[in-house]
């Protein structure tokens, strides 16, 4: 079968076939009289090998390798295969990724495209100190697209990088909180407690529902995150998460300072003081424990805890009553200075 028939039938052009013979892929077994290619029944079936094994993504010299060596095994070249395509796959990705980000931007000339593409290169860099650069950058009126920022303070583990997106996230306003959000639920326990962090820092009634949630984590971290930020928005649902902070020593003094500006919402003095005169008795053999709650009172507004706290003054644990002393002159010191002062007025 001369070359022109052979290429009509198989589809691979006469070009390529050339090329193929060049190469010593698929080289005609014979010859006419006229000198013209002229390919056997084997060399056909082996133009189909070949169109096979590139239609997989092999390249001609692969293929020569694949034909010719015998120690060539389809276990090898199957793997190296899916390492190629997994590496184009990723760039693709990332490329997507980016035009995605300049189209979210709704950018109105080029000036802007160029910003957006010089951030993405910025926070993707392995310097700490350059991708907080970036984050800080004059913005040049440029929106920065949320999702671009959510996605590096998901993933960002320097803390303070991970400060400065989260600052430009809570400025950015738009989609901020659902953006972020889904990182709430993700099973890696380091994302969700990014997630909250960023959450945490973004007004409005979405993020406190969001932060309503994450009370339910599995996470204590993440519980206490979420805490701390529902009790300086006045959520009572915060409360049995922070008084569990100030007995187990996490953050107690963020929480006990939660706790006080929660007491001052209506109704939830009451909660917070019988939850903390309830740990106080259930640790009566932990002096740590009971001076960290002593401490927690002095946060509170009323007599309530200043009643409680004159009590324990004369608690069998001697550390405990010292502790509690103490507390009960720095509260006598804040009262006489608000007496002062009003008076002075």
């Amino acid at each position: 079968m001369l070359i022109g028939e052979v290429a009509r039938r198989s589809g691979v052009s006469t070009r390529m076939l050339r090329h193929y013979d060049s190469l010593g892929l698929v080289r005609p077994t014979g010859r006419t009289a006229g000198g013209y290619r002229e390919y056997s029944a084997e060399d056909i079936r082996r133009i189909f090998h070949v169109e096979s094994l590139r239609s997989l993504g092999l390249s001609l010299r692969q293929i020569g390798r694949a034909l010719e060596d015998p120690a060539f095994t389809p276990s090898a070249l199957v793997g190296d295969l899916i390492r190629s395509t997994e590496d184009r796959l990723r760039r693709e990705q990332e490329l997507l990724e980016r035009l995605r980000a300049v189209d979210a931007s709704a950018p109105s000339g080029w000036q802007g495209v160029l910003r957006i593409v010089e951030l993405m290169h910025g926070l993707s860099s392995p310097s700490a100190a350059r991708r907080q650069q970036t984050v800080l950058a004059p913005a040049e009126d440029v929106r920065v697209p949320t999702e671009l920022l959510a996605g590096a303070v998901l993933a960002e583990s320097d803390p303070n990088v991970a400060g400065a997106l989260r600052w430009a996230l809570a400025r950015a306003g738009g989609d901020g909180v659902a953006s972020v959000a889904s990182g709430v639920f993700s099973e890696d326990v380091d994302i969700r407690r990014r997630a909250v962090l960023a959450i945490a820092e973004i007004p409005g009634e979405e993020a406190t529902a969001v932060l309503a949630d994450a009370l339910g984590d599995s996470d204590t971290t993440v519980r206490g995150h979420a805490a701390l930020a529902l009790g300086t928005r006045g959520v009572a649902a915060a409360a049995p998460t922070l008084v569990s902070m100030v007995v187990e020593g996490t953050n107690d003094v963020e929480a006990a300072e939660a706790l006080g500006a929660l007491s001052l919402e209506p109704g939830c003095a009451d909660l917070i003081m019988s939850a903390l005169v309830d740990e106080l008795a259930a640790h009566t053999a932990d002096s740590a424990v009971r001076i960290r709650l002593a401490q927690a009172l002095v946060e509170m507004s009323g007599t309530v805890a200043q009643g409680v706290l004159r009590q324990l003054t004369h608690d069998d644990d001697r550390a405990v009553a010292l502790s509690a002393s103490a507390l009960v002159e720095v509260l006598e010191g804040r009262s006489q200075d608000r007496t002062g002062g009003a008076a002075t007025s």
